[in-house]
């Protein structure tokens, strides 16, 4: 049997990137995956990825940033496929780059809005529903930055240290009620947030501050997230775990 058969699974940030690997590849392992993201042409594309390898998908048009719009994908989900068991909280911003004493205001109100709040307000609704269903494994998406600092991100590295913690506060908060929460840290992944923001050269320099001497790729990260949604992980909850190429072990 599939690793995800039967399941149900939320995944924001869907329509590019590590969001699309993962909706993909829980597709294949059996799940009825519920694609996210303020793109629609993009989250459109992922699930005809996933229908044209025989699997199941529909698509939600969602701002995670918004509370309304959390609550609506969640009910979403249900009303679909009768459940929710599965929670990948992806979506996420670079934001602007400038050193702490200089950095603008809205910037960070946005990075913070999409990339913390936008957990807490995924969770918020994911839970309740997990809890109906009778169990659930919630998986956000931090970064490398939710553990050491990275000059002029600030709102980024504090945005991303905050997804750990309040990850590590549902495990504590639900394990009892077989709801697993654990979050992963990815390095440098080759996605369109990286390529949109960084040249060419400053790739190259990212490269060499892997121990493997590159940068990852997004499938590499979602076959991570598949072990953690799967039962494969059944005693793993509170967790970090890096994808880093070796980036944090300096």
């Amino acid at each position: 049997m599939k690793d995800l058969a039967n399941k149900v699974a939320i995944v924001t940030g869907a329509g590019s990137g590590i969001g699309h690997s993962i909706a993909v590849l829980f597709a294949e392992e059996g799940a009825n995956v519920v694609v996210s993201d303020i793109n629609e042409k993009g989250g459109n594309e992922t699930v005809t990825a996933i229908r044209s390898k025989g699997g199941e998908a529909i698509f939600v048009k969602a701002d995670t940033s918004s509370a309304k719009d959390n609550e609506a994908l969640v009910s979403a989900a249900v009303k679909q496929y009768g459940a929710l068991h599965i929670a990948v909280n992806n979506a996420g911003i670079a934001g602007p780059s400038a050193p702490t004493g200089e950095y603008p205001i809205d910037g960070w109100e946005k990075v913070i809005a999409v990339n913390l709040n936008g957990v807490f307000y995924g969770m918020r609704y994911q839970i309740p529903a997990m809890l109906e269903s009778g169990y659930g494994s919630i998986i956000n998406i931090s970064s490398i930055l939710g553990s050491v600092g990275f000059a002029n991100a600030p709102a980024y590295v504090a945005a991303k240290h905050g997804v750990v913690g309040l990850t590590k506060n549902a495990a504590l908060e639900y394990g009892t009620q077989n709801i697993r929460a654990n979050s992963i840290g990815p390095g440098f992944i080759m996605t369109p947030l990286l390529e949109n923001n960084l040249d060419e050269a400053t790739l190259k320099f990212l490269e060499t501050k892997h121990s493997l001497g590159r940068l990852g790729q997004p499938g590499e990260v979602a076959e991570l997230a598949l072990w953690l949604a799967s039962p494969r992980s059944s005693f793993v909850t509170g967790s970090y775990y890096t994808v880093d190429g070796g980036y944090t072990a300096q």
